[in-house]
């Protein structure tokens, strides 16, 4: 048994306990369950069947989880992505009119484009190149990001016209998510194993008799799982044969790009199974089964999937191996049939485990070079903007941004790569789009000539350092 956890799954029993990495998985799925019941909600806003969504939402994340679970053999979990979902529903079929069929023929073709530019290391590449420094601030930053996620989700920050966010009122849900964060830090302070586990399962009992956690009627623990038929493999390829699908394609890749990037960067960090010169092993396995997953996810009516930063608790756990993936996708197949226990825990109880994950991953701060205002700055950029504009990816972007900003007005040219200019160059190109409110052929005119700027200064002030690409 345990030569089969250690080839299959990456689990050395010399320094791993199956137990833990159990309950890691456990804790993860609880923290991220929440999906089971947010996703179906916001697609079927397009006219999707509900049930089927459920259904597609369990088996893509059961499906993408495993795959990790034996391809890379690391402790994360893997579902629709948030964000995503709503760019789905809300700016595929609404804004732009695409129906929920054409968007699922979207998502495979992206999916598809994953599984290629994975194959070709282009994700890996653009992973290798984000400078020390700046993969210390992903970390932190994705702690604040979840942190605040976990906050928000129990009403403790609300929305303040007057200040943008405030904290909010004592309610039920407030008092419980309080009571969760306490408990949750009380029990890790006691170093009680399983904390974050238990602190989810006593908060979801403490809502009981406060009518957070509600039963609904006729409640039953177990129920069959629901009908994927309305939703599977209804792909609609018509009227796609366009620059606007491709746009859509492109920023779609680009966004799951760097969610992804950070996630992994972030994630690794806290397991400590970075290399010393910065590599994490098994990274291009991670995204292959992500890439996969987004196809499968397609086929099963589902949007993006991506890797997740809940997975943070489960790690804070003990999780270490492909078991505790394993563990999680187990449960995602399992809440096929026991649905109404999953989805009665509030996001209230789930928001001490987030909160204290952001603790324990704020730690990565102190290894930032904060005397060099050239590398502080940008690692200051990313972390705050991930919390302010509620994005990974953004924070990612614009850190980039300032990175190459100050290294290159700092004439820091052996600080840069290839790689890492050409992500500049693109996230550059990016937020000039977004202010551009003018025809598309002027704005693509605009950027080709900033471009070949750019381009022609590093080729004058840089190539003599900087040709030897990292």
């Amino acid at each position: 048994m345990m030569t089969f956890l250690e080839k299959a799954l990456g689990f050395d029993s010399k320094s791993m306990k199956l137990r833990t990495e159990i309950i890691a998985g456990a804790t993860t799925f609880l923290t991220m369950s929440y999906i089971l019941a947010v996703n179906p909600s916001i697609l079927a806003s397009t006219g999707m069947d509900k049930g089927a969504l459920f259904t597609g939402t369990a088996l893509a994340s059961a499906i993408a989880t495993l795959l990790l679970a034996f391809m890379a053999k690391l402790p994360f979990a893997q579902a629709p992505s948030m964000g995503l979902n709503a760019f789905f529903a809300y700016t595929l079929c609404v804004s732009l009119g695409f129906t929920w069929q054409q968007s699922l023929a979207i998502m495979l073709i992206e999916g598809v484009l994953f599984i290629a530019i994975t194959f070709f290391n282009v994700r890996e590449m653009i992973l290798n190149a984000i400078p020390t420094n700046l993969r210390y601030a992903i970390s932190a930053g994705i702690g604040m990001f979840i942190a605040f996620i976990g906050l928000k989700n129990a009403n403790i920050i609300v929305n303040n016209d007057a200040t943008l966010v405030g904290l909010g009122a004592f309610t039920p849900t407030c008092i419980l998510g309080i009571i969760a964060i306490l408990l949750s830090g009380a029990l890790m302070a006691r170093n009680v194993k399983g904390s974050l586990f238990w602190g989810i399962i006593i908060t979801t009992i403490i809502g009981i008799p406060m009518g957070v956690t509600v039963f609904p009627n006729g409640w039953l623990p177990v129920s069959a799982p629901q009908d994927i038929t309305p939703i599977f493999c209804k792909f609609d390829f018509s009227g796609l044969l366009n620059l606007k699908t491709v746009l859509v394609i492109f920023s779609l890749l680009l966004i799951n790009i760097f969610d992804t990037i950070g996630t992994l960067m972030g994630l690794a960090d806290k397991t400590g199974i970075v290399e010393p010169n910065g590599n994490i092993p098994h990274v291009k396995e991670a995204m292959m089964s992500d890439a996969i997953g987004t196809t499968c996810g397609a086929m099963l009516g589902s949007s993006t999937l991506t890797t997740y930063v809940e997975s943070a608790s489960g790690i804070a756990e003990g999780g270490r191996s492909g078991v505790t993936a394993f563990t999680v996708g187990i449960f995602f197949i399992v809440s096929l049939f026991l649905s109404p226990i999953f989805l009665l825990i509030p996001s209230a109880a789930t928001s001490g485990a987030l909160v204290m994950v952001g603790v324990l991953m704020i730690d990565s701060v102190k290894k930032i070079n904060l005397q060099d205002i050239t590398e502080s700055f940008p690692a200051f950029i990313t972390m705050i903007t991930m919390v302010l504009c509620y994005s990974i990816a953004d924070g990612i972007c614009l850190g980039i941004i300032a990175y190459v900003f100050m290294k290159t007005f700092t004439r820091q040219w052996k600080d840069l790569n290839c790689t890492l200019l050409c992500v500049y160059l693109y996230n550059l190109h990016l937020c000039i789009v977004s202010v551009l409110i003018i025809h598309v052929f002027v704005s693509i005119y605009i950027l080709l000539c900033i471009n070949a700027i750019l381009i022609r200064y590093y080729y004058l002030h840089v190539s003599k350092t900087l040709f030897t690409c990292k």
